[in-house]
């Protein structure tokens, strides 16, 4: 059974830190682009960073980039989302995603939206106060 559960959310104030976790059951012997998204109240949900892995470059979107990092441990097939310099605008519910379609790859997973997303994660909160 293919299941992501996220972990890591909390609160923190501006300028902080915090490292969410994906624990991933997927199946070994197939590839598959792994995502961050995150929701506001009100607000659509916006894709933050993918990885696929496969291999090839991570997407990190222009909101985060340089304070947020994505990576992954394969021998724990866990899913990382190191986030610093914290801002209030970076408050959200935080989504672990992933899919190994036939039409995924290195460049498909490249900023895929997140309607192209089949598997998700129940979500971590993330709360950063001023």
């Amino acid at each position: 059974q293919v299941q992501l559960v996220e972990s890591g959310g909390g609160s923190v104030q501006a300028g902080g830190s915090l490292m969410l976790s994906c624990a991933a059951s997927l199946y070994t012997y197939r590839s598959y682009c792994m995502g961050w998204f995150r929701q506001a109240p009100g607000k659509g949900r916006e894709g933050v960073a993918s990885i696929y892995t496969g291999g090839g470059p991570v997407y990190v979107a222009d909101s985060v980039k340089g304070r947020f990092t994505i990576s992954q441990d394969n021998a724990k097939n866990t899913l990382y989302l190191k986030m610093n310099s914290l801002k209030p605008e970076d408050s959200a519910m935080y989504y672990c995603a992933a899919d190994d379609g036939p039409r995924v790859n290195g460049f498909w997973c490249q900023g895929a939206p997140a309607a192209d997303f089949g598997i998700w994660g129940q979500g971590t909160q993330v709360t950063v106060s001023s």
